[in-house]
């Protein structure tokens, strides 16, 4: 057990600097900074290259690995997030996961994609604490993370900048009209923040005797959850959160394994957000509007399409897209419309109730794998076990997120999030309907009254008409009276709430419809592969429809389409750059969310630039938590 110990502090001290440069970030910017794990992936690497590969020694390369990391969290926030200072919240978050896809594939083309061992520049085992062996490698690295915590407080509590830290995150507003230059200070926390990340990327590689350019998602996603335990914008509550996780981590795993680690960590984020929303150390704000409300529908209006528009289009797809692409094309387009189906159900929920969701991966899983158990293993018809697929999604999806509607803000995003995750890693451990992570093979292809589609157009216009029916229902949906009410959420939480609509429920409803749907893409997803396992239903799958939704517009259901079509093609026409696919990929989006992030199917409005600053600096002012030291 001590043994679990010791390795529970040694994780939790390198959460603990993850965490911190996450929640520094957040109180400044207000910005969950995605692209923080391919930090600590570049701090790894970099290490290695220059302890491994030139010989520099160790507390050298430690220096030049935090100042490079530094410099490099500087340029993510002068390039990707500064110039979105004006747009939506979510622009700004979609644009650092674009940074971290960048940054994560040119690590891995410059310095090759495989894992390495990390150089034993101390000795990892050479001390003896009753039955447990250490190393000074572990006492080092404690030794400078309480220097570092120590050295950081002190900075923040008593010197010029440091104040001017604090000043900006607790009013941004009220710092610039005293003088403080809230870009420059926006500046030094990324580079703060990237330094510490850096830092802990080659205490990672010392303690686990490897390092890959592809382990950040994992290690960055584990430091978000440390910081939200500690408290979103307390650094003592980063650090204490980061121990936290290392303990519960390492003792849940010694009880039931390591298959139930994302359960564990994960489930600990959701427990704390329906317990204690504002952390161990930090409350949430008392005001809160929800990251998309009032934004997107204030910026712009959505272009009008005519559904006898839309049936020309469809009825045109569905005949000269066969004719002109090949069967590796045309299950492109299948993949596009399936997420499609999922992005245009979600409209409901970002778009008409401004209420950001980044766990969709849960119920497209739940989806998948009920119509795969149902057709595999109990001889279900297709029809009837997509149906299936949309219930059990959108039933398990709303009892799992039933706690969740009482928070605001960004909180209900993290906690979509981590049930998104949650999901997942039960459908991985319930191995005797899910098969784990073998998978389940032989899912037969889609049949309706006994017609099999077995060519990739019949599926395809079999999805096509699918998507017809979803479209329907949507935007039908939308211009009803319910439609109305969820629009008067989105528009206007407080007075929604002031004029008696039932916020909480209507939220409810809006995301067991876009559940339902989002289970009968992941069920029609199933039948296209022929084969899932839990790999598929990652992180990415649930940013790609964010990312389609901004794209085309959160309140636009044709918007989300043409989002798919995009965003979904476009890596596959950058397949002529293999190795620069995802790379160019990230520019692209990277492009999308600076100068179209009101999205393509929506208009801009003219507004005054008073007014827009007005707008979205009240919104930051009321989301962000204060750096608390």
């Amino acid at each position: 057990m001590f043994d679990t110990l010791i390795a529970g502090l040694v994780h939790g001290n390198a959460y603990a600097l993850i965490a911190v440069g996450i929640t520094l970030i957040f109180g400044v910017s207000n910005v969950i900074n995605f692209a923080h794990g391919a930090i600590f992936a570049f701090g790894s690497v970099l290490g290695w290259w220059l302890i491994a590969q030139h010989g520099v020694p160790w507390w050298a390369a430690l220096a030049v690995v935090v100042a490079v990391t530094a410099l490099v969290g500087v340029a993510i926030d002068v390039l990707a997030v500064r110039p979105l200072r004006r747009a939506p919240a979510i622009a700004a978050l979609l644009a650092t996961v674009a940074v971290g896809l960048i940054i994560e594939n040119v690590v891995a083309l410059v310095f090759g994609p495989d894992t390495r061992p990390f150089p034993q520049v101390l000795p990892t085992n050479n001390i003896r604490v009753g039955g447990v062996r250490l190393g000074t490698s572990d006492v080092v690295m404690f030794a400078i993370t309480l220097t570092v915590m120590a050295g950081l407080w002190a900075f923040l509590r008593y010197s010029r900048h440091g104040l001017a830290i604090r000043a900006t995150a607790q009013d941004p507003d009220a710092a610039a009209q005293m003088g403080i230059g809230v870009g420059r200070v926006q500046s030094l926390a990324f580079a703060i923040a990237s330094g510490l990340g850096g830092l802990a990327g080659i205490f990672v590689g010392l303690y686990n005797s490897n390092i890959s350019p592809t382990s950040g998602g994992i290690v960055g996603m584990t430091g978000f959850v440390a910081a939200t335990i500690g408290g979103l914008g307390s650094i003592p509550g980063a650090v204490v959160g980061g121990f936290v996780l290392g303990l519960v981590e390492a003792f849940g795993i010694y009880w039931f394994g390591d298959g139930y680690r994302d359960l564990i960590t994960f489930g600990l984020l959701v427990i704390f957000l329906v317990l204690r929303p504002g952390g161990l150390l930090a409350r949430p704000p008392a005001i809160e509007s929800e990251p998309m409300t009032g934004t997107f529908l204030g910026s712009g209006r959505e272009l009008r399409v005519r559904w006898w528009h839309a049936l020309i289009a469809f009825a045109g797809a569905g005949v000269a897209i066969p004719l002109v692409a090949d069967d590796y094309g045309i299950s492109v387009g299948t993949q596009i419309l399936a997420y499609a189906i999922i992005a245009v159900s979600m409209t409901l929920v970002a778009g008409s109730a401004g209420q950001l969701a980044i766990g969709q991966a849960g119920p497209i899983a739940i989806g998948a794998y009920t119509s795969a158990v149902l057709t595999v293993s109990h001889g279900w018809a297709f029809l009837p076990a997509i149906v299936a697929a949309g219930v059990v999604a959108a039933v398990a999806s709303s009892v799992l997120a039933a706690p969740l509607w009482r928070l605001g803000g960004h909180y209900v995003a993290i906690a979509t999030l981590g049930i998104g995750i949650v999901t997942v890693a039960i459908i991985r451990n319930w191995e005797s309907v899910t098969r784990g992570s073998y998978g389940i093979f032989g899912i037969p292809a889609p049949s309706v009254f006994g017609y099999e589609f077995t060519t990739h157009t019949q599926v395809f216009r079999l999805e096509l008409a699918v998507l017809a029916v979803v479209l329907a229902v949507i935007v039908g949906v939308q211009r009803s009276r319910l439609g109305t009410a969820i629009r008067a959420i989105g528009a206007d939480e407080v007075a929604a709430r002031s004029a008696g609509v039932p916020v909480r429920d209507y939220k409810a409803l809006a995301f067991a419809v876009a559940a339902f749907f989002s289970g009968i893409g992941g069920a029609l997803l199933a039948h296209q592969y022929s084969y899932i396992d839990p790999t598929v239903f990652n992180l990415p799958m649930s940013l790609l429809v964010v990312t389609i939704l901004v794209l085309g517009g959160t309140a636009s259901p044709y918007g989300a389409v043409l989002g798919a079509a995009v965003l979904i093609g476009v890596p596959e026409v950058l397949r002529l750059a293999p190795s620069w696919r995802i790379v160019l990929y990230g520019l692209v989006l990277l492009l999308v969310v600076r100068f179209r992030p009101q999205g393509i199917l929506v208009r801009r409005d003219r507004v005054t630039r008073n007014e827009q600053s007005a707008g979205s600096e009240h919104s930051a002012a009321n989301e962000s938590s204060p750096v608390g030291v």
